[in-house]
């Protein structure tokens, strides 16, 4: 006798499957813990810093230029060379007078001859003016005597004897005026006769000397060349007495004030250097950006407190970073800066407790570079997510990146 199965167990294989099916939806729509980091809240030392790039500069430096139009001979000092204080450095040579091409060779025979004229024209004027001068002093020598004779009168006298100073004026000038065209024949005669060449016998050397001892910071050229009044030639300064410049921002300058520490980093080596901030400009200046944005900048001096020995590898001019601290102390309570984020118009942070995040407002004090202080809402050991994102709330499940599943 055939015994019918019951309609439950005939589709047994079918509802096995639908309920596998749900089993692996409902699995995969459970909610999957947020992988976060964490930082604890700790107390320590917390600084308030100004990062801003920098560079060495000797303190003294001195520049030597030209004093007159010459031409420097060759330098034979290298950049880095050591020079005592009066030693002679360069050597300038009176400039030849400039070579005449066949214009200016005619146009100077030219002024020649004109000043030859004009010396001439001056003689003659010299000989007309001694003729005046001899007739009125005759003229005045045969008035005296009639006049104390009363044959002429005292008005004719003052007449003559001012004609006479008149005349001898007048031939004075005539002879200086002589000696001036002969001054002028004599630079006419000379633009021509010494072209592309110093006066015969003329040495015109003259030396330029250290003014202090130091090394060569800078040369301008190697080779022999001419150069104007004022052209620079030389630097000279002592790389051993350093001190650092960084630009900042005005609105950062404000910050700062002489005293203030300084670290200086990346130079080279992984130990950090010690100055402090010598002086803050009282005068800003205008820079663009790397985006070209129109900055007001302001130099800020700072001088080395480290040892020598230190720094003896730096030079003039080297890049280095400088930490300017506004702020620090000790045993303070810290939160990284990283998990604070805005919450009304307070701060707040997401804490892991059970593994869910919990959101705690906070009151926060100065903020450092990576830490902020903490002046109330959490404990010394508290995990604060760091970098929360948005699909971090209050109560989300988490899990601490790192962790096992059951940590």
């Amino acid at each position: 006798m055939n015994r019918r199965r019951p309609p439950i167990l005939r589709h047994a294989g079918s509802i096995l499957i639908v309920l596998a099916a749900l089993a692996l939806i409902l699995w995969g729509f459970r909610p999957v813990p947020r992988l976060v980091d964490v930082e604890p809240v700790t107390r320590g030392h917390l600084a308030v810093t100004l990062e801003a790039e920098a560079r060495t500069r000797v303190i003294d430096r001195y520049r030597i230029s030209a004093p007159i139009a010459g031409r420097v001979g060759r330098l034979n000092l290298e950049v880095g060379d050591p020079v005592a204080a009066g030693e002679v450095v360069a050597v300038m040579e009176a400039a030849a007078s400039p070579a005449l091409d066949r214009r200016h060779r005619q146009q100077a025979r030219a002024r020649i001859a004109a000043a030859e004229a004009e010396l001439a024209a001056a003689r003659a004027a010299v000989e007309a003016a001694e003729a005046n001068e001899a007739l009125a002093r005759a003229e005045l020598a045969r008035m005296e005597p009639l006049a104390g004779r009363g044959m002429v009168s005292l008005t004719q006298l003052d007449q003559a004897r001012a004609e006479a100073r008149g005349r001898a004026a007048e031939l004075v000038s005539a002879r200086f005026g002589v000696d001036r065209a002969e001054h002028d024949l004599t630079a006419a005669q000379a633009d021509l006769a010494y072209t592309g060449e110093l006066e015969p016998g003329e040495q015109g050397r003259l030396a330029l000397r250290a003014p202090v001892a130091g090394r060569i910071l800078k040369r301008e050229f190697e080779s022999a060349r001419v150069v104007q009044a004022g052209d620079p030639i030389l630097e000279i300064g002592d790389p051993e007495r350093l001190e650092i410049e960084a630009d900042v921002l005005s609105a950062d300058a404000v910050r700062l004030a002489p005293g203030m520490p300084v670290w200086l980093e990346r130079w080279g080596d992984p130990e950090p250097l010690e100055a402090r901030v010598e002086r803050v400009e009282p005068v800003a200046f205008t820079k663009i950006s790397a985006l070209g944005v129109e900055e007001q900048r302001v130099w800020v001096i700072a001088s080395l407190v480290s040892p020598r020995a230190a720094w003896r590898r730096l030079g003039d001019a080297y890049r280095l970073n400088a930490r300017f601290v506004l702020w620090e102390a000790e045993d303070v309570l810290q939160v990284p800066s990283s998990g604070l984020f805005r919450w009304g118009e307070a701060w707040a942070l997401f804490l892991v407790d059970d593994g869910r995040a919990r959101s705690r407002e906070v009151e926060v004090g100065r903020r450092g570079a990576l830490r902020t202080e903490l002046r109330r809402g959490l404990e010394p050991g508290d995990q604060v997510i760091v970098h929360p994102d948005r699909e971090v709330i209050d109560g989300a499940r988490v899990k601490v990146r790192g962790t096992s599943p059951d940590g």
